[in-house]
């Protein structure tokens, strides 16, 4: 029980965060998280794509919806971010928030959490996600 009480903090937290700094891309108008994207060598549209993501992908880890999935999502944002962005800047003041994130999305990918989780009540082969 210990440890399910545990991956609900996490998954609270983790969706809180990634929907908090989905929200923030928004601060100023989407156009400068656009650009921001393109500036980097991304297509533009991926900004959008990430952004919702974070945004509805933190709401579904809040209420413990598609865990498993959001979890992978997230990993792979942040793999990117991580290989992509923020390597060349090192580790601190660089890429150890993005790394953090990455393991706590993968351990809750791996491990999913039930406790008080949406998933628990979907039919089938429905609540593995």
């Amino acid at each position: 029980m210990k440890t399910e009480i545990g991956l609900l903090l996490l998954r609270i937290v983790l969706g809180i965060t990634f929907l908090v700094h989905g929200l923030d891309k928004f601060n100023g108008g989407i156009e400068q998280t656009v650009g921001m994207f393109e500036g980097m060598g991304f297509p533009g549209f991926l900004a959008y794509l990430v952004t919702f993501a974070e945004i509805l992908g933190g709401l579904a880890l809040i209420i413990g919806l598609f865990t498993r999935l959001v979890s992978i999502i997230f990993a792979i944002i942040m793999a990117t971010a991580i290989i992509q962005v923020k390597l060349d800047s090192g580790f601190l003041g660089g890429f150890e928030l993005d790394l953090v994130l990455l393991v706590c999305s993968l351990l809750l990918a791996l491990s999913s959490s039930r406790l008080l989780a949406v998933n628990r009540i979907l039919p089938g082969a429905m609540k593995n996600f």
